[in-house]
């Protein structure tokens, strides 16, 4: 038996996807505000503080979940969609921006709990909780790009994430992967986050690939995605702006 409302999906679209969740009577699916598409006749939506994972939670520990929401930087509210009425009803929600939405059940997951992006959250069964997580290591909130503050999903039911562009799940075995730190979308407890010099000062500045890489080492899985929402924004940016952008930044740090 799982903690979690068991609730059942179809995913629409390709680059653009629509995530369509299937409730049956009583049944409830969380999501980010302003997520929603559309919703069938018997679905009831409500804006609750926090994740409604501890219905018995006080005001001060809603208090408390609020203000984690707020470091993270995502609403202080979330919407809880829940069907009233008879047989099955749908309500469906897409990410913001273009790419893919992954569903993860948290049950089949190393320790029931997933460290994601803290933008990449999308939806998730009732009863899964949704918290702050900080990344132990100083760099990589000083030169992570994405910050060190990321969310962590804990339960045993489905939650659903988005990425940019294209996922890309990788498997490691007490293995180390290097990456562009914008393209970690989510990873397994066992794995190790940090960031790291991108190799010597000339390939720091003429590589390309940014001054710093994500590094990921240990055991379990790891998702990537192919396009970050700000690699996205710079390549819609007109060229010379953008360029203008590369060049104060290089002039500021060659003086």
């Amino acid at each position: 038996m799982r903690n979690s409302h068991e609730i059942d999906y179809k995913i629409f679209g390709n680059d653009i996807q629509v995530l369509e969740i299937e409730l049956d009577p009583n049944e409830t699916v969380i999501a980010e505000a302003g997520a929603m598409v559309y919703m069938e006749e018997g679905i009831d939506f409500q804006t609750k503080m926090g994740d409604g994972s501890n219905p018995n939670q006080g005001f001060f520990g809603k208090l408390a979940s609020v203000g984690s929401r707020l470091i993270t930087g995502e609403s202080l509210f979330m919407t809880h969609f829940t069907h009233r009425g008879y047989g099955k009803s749908r309500v469906a929600f897409s990410a913001p921006y273009p790419g893919t939405i992954l569903p993860i059940d948290l049950k089949e997951v190393y320790t029931n709990s997933l460290i994601v992006q803290k933008d990449a959250f999308l939806a998730a069964a009732l009863g899964t909780k949704v918290t702050m997580h900080f990344n132990q290591k100083l760099g990589s909130g000083l030169f992570g790009g994405e910050g060190f503050i990321l969310q962590k999903l804990s339960g045993d039911g489905l939650a659903f994430i988005h990425a940019g562009g294209t996922i890309v799940e990788k498997q490691l075995n007490n293995q180390t992967l290097r990456v562009d730190t914008g393209c970690v979308v989510a990873f397994e407890p066992g794995i190790d986050f940090s960031v790291q010099r991108a190799g010597g000062l000339k390939s720091m500045i003429f590589g390309g690939e940014g001054l710093f890489l994500a590094t990921l080492r240990g055991t379990g899985r790891v998702w990537l995605q192919s396009m970050p929402v700000k690699k996205l924004i710079e390549a819609l940016m007109p060229q010379g702006e953008n360029q203008n952008k590369e060049g104060g930044f290089m002039s500021s740090f060659l003086e």
